[in-house]
């Protein structure tokens, strides 16, 4: 309208921005939410693992080399790689049965079989441990009749792999189940529609599709049973040079207060998890998505 004067706010002329752009402020959001990120690996991850290295290594490479020679560390290391070899197969071949029961069929029960894979998420280790001692241990539900026919599960190698399964099931089945409930069962029932075969519609069209989702969950399935503490710690019995793993034998070692070989043997352990996790890193850039 003529004549009309062109509102102002006081101090300021009418073309001055009012506020930071958006831009501006993204950027500075997103690298004050990376700092403290950073701050936060930095104390709780970094920190810890340089310490582990350092301490091992406080001593010379002599009792390094010594404490990961020892026999008794030499045993732990072979049962330790012995129970994954045993348990993420197995875990394997289960996790692929539950999910392509859970996502490729309709039953009853199907409610209650997830719940049961999410269980030992939502139950401690140690109560799972205590579980198999109730069943297996010598006053436990079979432990007479286990002990009449000289069988042991407990306090040896079958209970620790019993442990382990019972701690890592999930973790294949939960890496498949959201995968494959999102690729549906349209090109399964393609593949039938065109007279493909059980066996055949899981190798040639299933795997592909979920290849990637498989060998992320194998890895952190491996990881969590070399690593496993707690429920093999109620079923080993630590027994030395038979039913130590390598996280049991760091503990027996600090708790006699062998702080460089707990700690060299502790390095051995974040070494494996290191490698673990550089085969995942590499897996992730094959498969960006």
């Amino acid at each position: 309208m003529a004549g009309t004067v062109p509102l102002r706010v006081a101090g300021r002329s009418p073309g001055t921005r009012t506020s930071s752009s958006p831009a501006t402020e993204s950027r500075a959001v997103k690298w004050l939410l990376l700092s403290l990120a950073g701050l936060v690996m930095l104390w709780l991850i970094v920190l810890p693992l340089a310490i582990v290295l350092v301490e091992s290594l406080k001593r010379g490479l002599d009792v390094y080399w010594a404490a990961l020679t020892d026999p008794d560390a030499a045993s732990a290391l072979k049962l330790t790689l012995l129970v994954a070899a045993i348990t993420v197969p197995l875990n394997t071949v289960f996790g692929i049965t539950a999910a392509w029961a859970v996502t490729k069929f309709r039953f009853r029960g199907k409610g209650l079989l997830i719940t049961l894979i999410d269980l030992p998420f939502a139950v401690s280790p140690v109560i799972g441990g205590l579980i198999f001692i109730l069943v297996f241990g010598s006053h436990g539900w079979f432990g007479p009749w286990l002990s009449d026919h000289d069988i042991k599960i407990v306090f040896a190698l079958p209970g620790i792999i019993l442990a382990t399964l019972f701690i890592t099931f999930p973790f294949v089945a939960r890496e498949l189940i959201p995968l494959m409930e999102d690729q549906g069962t349209r090109e399964e029932e393609a593949a039938i529609t065109l007279g493909a075969h059980g066996w055949q519609i899981f190798w040639r069209v299933t795997l592909p599709n979920i290849k990637w989702g498989l060998l992320y969950g194998i890895i952190l399935c491996n990881a969590r049973a070399m690593g496993e503490f707690g429920a093999v710690s109620v079923v080993s019995g630590h027994i030395r040079g038979e039913t130590n793993t390598l996280p049991l034998h760091v503990e027996i070692l600090y708790n006699e207060y062998q702080f460089s070989a707990s700690f060299a043997v502790a390095s051995l352990l974040l070494l494996l998890a290191l490698v673990t996790m550089i085969v995942k890193s590499l897996l992730v850039r094959q498969n960006p998505h």
